[in-house]
């Protein structure tokens, strides 16, 4: 579906890795394909305990791809890619494992909040410019940042844009763990590993208990996606894309 994604069965561990370099990791209509047909797969799949989802070193994303965010302004797409990926994250089924490392924009932020432990390195920057892009939080984001940092971080994040650092994201309960670029890996399989040796039931009803329903935080993500859609289509976010992508010129 994507040669971005790769997919790797390590074990009893489903691993997702984002892998687009050349792009910092933004990601396509067809990455979020992949991404959710991933973790359905193996949700389904019952040797399958856990999932991780890993970038590459520098990259963890840089949010979602702009070229599909003009199409969606464009009404040549919904961008129910996007959001399917959003619904499957929120209600995987297994536990879910993260590993960040460098940028972490947009989705490659707000994806961790979904994750059971978030490991991070030193030099991760959690940012949500969305507001800057004319549009709103996304990821059930406008829900959960709050419940867990308050009003006020929050806002700083989701609203002015601020940078997130690795450890701030860790005494604010975002992130399970800062550790070096050499350990990320190491320290995201090792933890993996501990949660596919536990008992599958007794995991499976502690990690429900543990997140709660989801029926809000499903309700919230697709109030987010309209409110996405309406703002790509809006003049604000039109000028923010015109003056972001002339920056980004030579």
């Amino acid at each position: 579906m994507s040669e971005h994604i790769q997919i790797e069965q390590r074990g009893a561990v489903n691993v997702i890795r984002i892998n687009r370099p050349d792009k910092k990791n933004a990601l396509t209509f067809a990455m979020y394909t992949a991404m959710a047909a991933a973790l359905r797969a193996g949700d389904a799949d019952d040797p399958v305990r856990v999932h991780v989802i890993l970038g590459v070193p520098g990259s963890f994303s840089a949010g979602n791809d702009l070229a599909d965010f003009v199409k969606i302004a464009s009404g040549e797409s919904q961008g129910e890619e996007i959001f399917d990926f959003l619904r499957a994250l929120a209600t995987a089924k297994k536990p879910l494992v993260s590993g960040a490392d460098g940028i972490a924009v947009g989705i490659g932020a707000t994806l961790h909040l979904h994750c059971d432990l978030t490991y991070a390195t030193p030099r991760t920057e959690f940012r949500t410019p969305f507001v800057d892009l004319g549009i709103v939080p996304e990821a059930g984001s406008s829900l959960l940042v709050p419940a867990r940092l308050g009003h006020q971080p929050a806002f700083a994040l989701l609203v002015m844009g601020d940078p997130l650092p690795a450890e701030a994201a860790r005494q604010g309960g975002l992130i399970h763990a800062v550790v070096g670029e050499d350990e990320l890996e190491a320290s995201v399989f090792a933890a993996a590993d501990r949660l596919a040796d536990k008992p599958a039931n007794a995991l499976r009803i502690a990690r429900e208990l543990i997140r709660g329903s989801r029926t809000d935080l499903l309700q919230r993500i697709d109030e987010e996606a309209e409110a996405v859609r309406a703002g790509l289509k809006s003049d604000e976010a039109r000028a923010a894309f015109a003056a972001f992508l002339n920056k980004k010129k030579p």
